[in-house]
């Protein structure tokens, strides 16, 4: 992770500045870095006394961050010229607008910025943005610019700010040998006042019983690839209805898949309608799944990444096979 320098916090600095009002929203099907990124940023615009709106076509379905969802909205207000031209779009944890939703297209035309760490990010037309690779959450480019600009955080936007940093390092399990920076900014937000032990629990308790079998029926019908390098499994919809949406886990089954020997990378899959999809991927070390997600129209990072697309899980398994096994 890189370090912030001064002109980049002090390029959001005033672009905050130069705007009346602000849109904040960040990609569908948020999860606990996109929220608490998108948090972080309202709390910067608050210290500016800035008029806002958090917006965000959900839906909401992990559990940990199903307390915020009323901060959200899923409707953008109607703006005049006038109104548009003062308002601020920012967008966090993503940068395509065909990744926020149906409504991406009625926000062109804002003055943007980005703040995102996604491998795949591409930049709309005109935009301004701080994107960092190297970064494990968006919401540690938030913390650092928050710091730069307003100072230390209070104790609830610490918390919400080390909820995202500890959803997208799978609770600092994906970190490498080159992440002590990123725990240091863990060290401050603990500081600053949040607690390890009870964001641990807010994020892997509290899970209803029904997720537990299904988690076994996924893992029962998993099956490999790739010379057992591939583990690939998938939901259908008889099984959404049958167990429900509540207190998803696919944490828990990516570790439980990527645990098993000679396994470098996963697959999850989710019928999501009678045509379109939903995917996860997970891998190990090197193993680029970003790579092929964006075959799929999806992205991500390296070792994790997401696709939603049109189609069935009887098609799409050959053909994400194919695509692993270009590079397992």
């Amino acid at each position: 992770m890189k370090i912030l320098d001064s002109d980049q916090i002090a390029a959001f600095k005033t672009f905050v500045e130069s705007h009346d009002a602000f849109i904040v929203t960040g990609h569908k099907d948020p999860d606990g870095d996109c929220v608490s990124s998108a948090l972080s940023a309202a709390a910067i615009l608050k210290h500016f006394g800035k008029e806002y709106i958090l917006l965000n076509a959900g839906p909401f379905k992990r559990p940990e961050i199903r307390p915020y969802e009323r901060e959200f909205t899923d409707q953008i207000p109607f703006l005049s010229e006038k109104d548009r031209k003062s308002t601020g779009l920012l967008i966090v944890d993503c940068s395509e607008l065909n990744r926020i939703g149906d409504f991406g297209d009625s926000l062109k035309g804002f003055d943007t910025f980005i703040v995102d760490h996604h491998k795949t990010a591409e930049i709309p037309a005109g935009a301004q943005a701080i994107i960092d690779p190297t970064s494990p959450a968006a919401v540690c480019l938030l913390t650092m610019l928050y710091e730069g600009i307003v100072g230390n955080p209070d104790a609830e936007t610490a918390k919400i700010m080390f909820l995202g940093l500890s959803t997208d390092t799978g609770f600092f399990r994906f970190l490498r040998e080159d992440s002590a920076q990123v725990f240091e900014l863990a060290a401050r937000l603990v500081r600053y006042g949040a607690n390890p032990n009870k964001i641990y629990n807010h994020i892997t308790g509290g899970k209803p019983w029904s997720t537990r079998k299904l988690l076994g029926v996924l893992l029962s019908r998993t099956e490999l690839y790739c010379d057992g390098k591939l583990a690939v499994t998938y939901e259908t919809m008889e099984d959404t209805k049958n167990y429900g949406q509540e207190g998803r886990d696919s944490d828990s089954l990516y570790t439980a898949l990527l645990s098993a020997a000679g396994v470098q990378a996963a697959v999850f899959l989710r019928q999501e309608t009678d045509s379109s999809c939903t995917g996860g991927f997970r891998s190990l070390d090197d193993v680029d799944v970003s790579a092929v997600a964006a075959k799929f129209g999806g992205g991500g990072h390296k070792n994790a990444s997401g696709m939603s697309v049109q189609g069935k899980i009887a098609t799409l398994i050959p053909q994400i096979v194919k695509e692993f096994s270009r590079i397992l």
